[in-house]
C-alpha cells in the first residue's frame, strides 16, 4: 500500500501566501498535525518512507512514521519562481498555476509530472509486486501528481483534487499485473 501524505501546516500555509521552495518548517498547529497522523498510522509497519528535500516534508514524515526519510528531489514542491512566498490574493495565475509570463522561474508543468511520474516508475518496477507499505511525504502539488499517477491527468489538467489537506493522506495501489 502506498500512503501519500500532505505535510502539516506552516506559517505561510497559516497566511495564505504562495509555499514553494522558499518553504518554511512546520509550525505548532503543523508539529500536531504530524502527531495526529502518527496516530492515525499507528498500526501500520511502514518498509519505506521517501520525501520531499523539504523540511516541512521531512519533518511530517519523520514524525509521522518514527523513521528517517529517504529524500529524492523528484518530489520536490513545484517550483513557484518569482511568485513564492506571495499571498495567493496577489498573484496571476494561468489557471491553477502563476502566470509564468509575469513570474520568472516558474516551472514548466509537463517538467513537473515528469519527475514526480519518473520516481512514481522507479518505485512500482522496483517494489510494485511486493506487499510492502510504503509513505511518500509530499505538498500539495507532488501529492496531487502521485495521484494522477495512480487515476490518470484528469481532462482539465488541475493534479491538486487529487491532493489531500494539509497534514492528511490518501493510499493507492500499484496494480498487480
Amino acid at each position: 500500500m502506498i500512503y501519500v501524505i500532505r505535510h502539516g501546516q506552516t506559517d505561510l500555509n497559516r497566511e495564505r501566501k504562495m509555499q514553494g521552495r522558499k518553504g518554511l518548517p512546520l509550525n505548532e498547529y503543523g508539529i500536531e498535525q504530524a502527531k495526529s497522523l502518527k496516530e492515525k498510522l499507528k498500526n501500520i509497519n511502514f518498509d519505506l518512507v521517501f520525501s520531499s528535500p523539504q523540511e516541512r516534508a521531512i519533518q511530517t514524515a519523520e514524525i509521522a512514521t518514527g523513521l528517517k526519510t529517504v529524500v529524492d528531489d523528484r518530489l520536490d514542491v513545484f517550483d513557484l519562481g518569482e511568485a513564492d512566498r506571495l499571498h495567493v490574493s496577489e498573484v496571476i495565475m494561468a489557471g491553477s498555476l502563476p502566470d509564468s509570463t509575469v513570474y520568472k522561474g516558474v516551472e514548466e508543468p509537463s517538467i513537473f509530472v515528469n519527475r514526480v511520474f519518473s520516481f512514481m516508475k522507479v518505485l512500482e518496477s522496483q517494489y510494485g509486486k511486493k506487499e510492502l507499505n510504503i509513505l511518500i511525504s509530499g505538498h500539495r502539488c507532488t501529492t496531487g501528481c502521485i495521484g494522477a499517477y495512480f487515476e490518470g491527468i484528469p481532462t482539465e489538467e488541475n493534479l491538486l483534487k487529487f491532493s489531500s489537506d494539509t497534514g492528511d493522506y490518501k493510499t493507492f495501489n500499484f496494480k498487480k499485473i
